[in-house]
């Protein structure tokens, strides 16, 4: 299970309410604005009445096509964006460790992204390699319906490894109308009808100084969203019955674990989801990797997700982009956070052998079998019976046996897609209003891109 709420969690766990924080966020290494061209690539901006939109940039075309500073673009059967002559140097002082050092730094801006619908809270990830030595931050810059601008939000600040800056989200983000709650932007308050009508995406890439090493970024993405708020969502209709063969790993038998990394397993359910997923797709570790796990624990694996995921300003391993992103860290995947409509969506995405971890908070009496109530929690839907119920995998289990379970239908859909719901106090919070992460091949299946395609989600 995840941590308590916290306060700087997001917008919608009731913090919409609080004054407006004033500090904003200026990038490490600073470049001058450019009148940036608008992006025409994305179908899905000629679809009004959808209440969620994605836009990928994958391709060698999609790299050519932003402003380069200090980067290039590079082809071959993964395109990116890496370093070519730096931009200039940089000191960043990390603040996990108060170590300040410097770094080269290039930087990549995305053409103007007009959201499909226009958004009250837009999400970020991203699939990169970065070898020692580098790293990388991403920023957000929204432009609002009435034609002003939020300042450059950081995103996140991010490393495969942690030797060399500790990787972080960072807090009291916002401009007075909107602001980032963790790995979420946020307008402050949707009732007045403002929203981010569109936005760019800037990539800093960094590496020591006289270095040739550089962080490749494969993927980026970005989740614009204006769900509804609701408490209940409508029912949906059964599809066919599947069930996919996705690993079983329970967080509860690492309880005490590694508490450095938020109090041990009795929180990991986010890294625990994304390291059955990867297993279910051929991703291993190898010994080397994890010889630095107690021997005496039962699947290390599970221990080095949550350190890997971990983000050192949240204090926790449930940082949504963090998990994708270390998802893509395993060879030929790629991993992406955003949001789904219906259980029928993750029909669709079964059928095609592509799992599901989706998020939802609940109170215990909500989700019939589960046994415990949450403020936040991550599992994995790995199928669907003849009735028309879900099949999790709920790490929140006693023992690995135990993952499997089966919940109602109908209870499941609502805790997962209502963005709205009282807590244990009676007091209204959020809901996670449908998020989940999808992992998948980065050369999928026909029926794996139709299906990925039929939920908004470009390969």
């Amino acid at each position: 299970m995840s941590r308590a709420e916290h306060p700087s969690r997001r917008t919608v766990l009731a913090a919409a309410a609080v004054a407006a924080l004033t500090a904003g966020s200026t990038s490490a290494a600073a470049e001058p604005e450019a009148v940036m061209p608008t992006d025409t690539a994305d179908p899905a901006r000629a679809v009004p009445a959808r209440t969620v939109g994605n836009r990928a940039w994958t391709s060698f075309a999609d790299w050519s096509g932003g402003a380069a500073r200090g980067t290039r673009a590079v082809a071959g059967s993964r395109p990116g964006v890496v370093i070519a002559t730096p931009a200039g140097t940089t000191d960043y002082r990390d603040p996990h460790t108060g170590t300040t050092a410097s770094w080269e730094y290039g930087t990549w801006t995305s053409p103007t992204h007009r959201f499909a619908v226009p958004a009250t809270e837009a999400i970020v990830s991203w699939n990169a390699h970065t070898p020692a030595g580098t790293w990388l931050q991403a920023e957000l810059k929204g432009t609002y319906t009435d034609g002003t601008s939020t300042p450059w939000y950081v995103m996140g600040r991010w490393a495969a490894g942690d030797q060399d800056i500790r990787r972080t989200s960072v807090d009291d983000q916002s401009d007075g109308r909107s602001t980032v709650w963790t790995d979420t932007l946020a307008v402050d308050d949707p009732a007045t009808g403002l929203r981010l009508a569109s936005c760019r995406l800037r990539l800093t890439l960094y590496r020591k100084p006289g270095s040739k090493a550089t962080p490749t970024v494969w993927r980026l993405h970005v989740m614009g969203s204006d769900v509804p708020d609701r408490f209940t969502v409508p029912a949906s209709v059964p599809g066919l019955a599947n069930e996919l063969a996705v690993p079983r790993y329970s967080q509860e038998i690492h309880k005490g674990q590694y508490p450095e990394y938020d109090n041990g397993g009795e929180a990991w359910c986010s890294p625990t989801s994304s390291q059955m997923i990867i297993e279910y797709w051929g991703g291993r570790l190898t010994p080397e990797q994890l010889a630095w796990v107690d021997p005496a624990y039962a699947d290390p694996q599970v221990c080095h997700a949550a350190r890997f995921t971990y983000d050192h300003q949240y204090a926790g391993c449930g940082n949504w982009p963090f998990n994708a992103a270390y998802a893509a860290t395993f060879r030929d995947l790629r991993g992406v956070v955003t949001r789904l409509g219906s259980l029928t969506d993750l029909e669709t995405l079964i059928a095609a052998g592509v799992p599901v971890i989706t998020s939802q908070s609940f109170l215990k009496e909500e989700l019939t079998g589960a046994g415990y109530g949450t403020a936040g929690h991550l599992m994995t839907v790995i199928g669907f019976t003849g009735e028309g119920d879900v099949i999790a995998n709920d790490p929140a289990s006693a023992s690995n046996e135990a993952v499997r379970r089966v919940y109602r239908r109908r209870e499941f859909e609502n805790i997962w897609l209502r963005t709205k719901r009282y807590n244990s106090s009676g007091k209204v919070v959020s809901g996670t209003g449908g998020v989940c992460y999808l992992y998948f091949p980065a050369r999928p299946a026909a029926a794996q891109r139709m299906a990925l395609a039929a939920v908004g989600v470009r390969v």
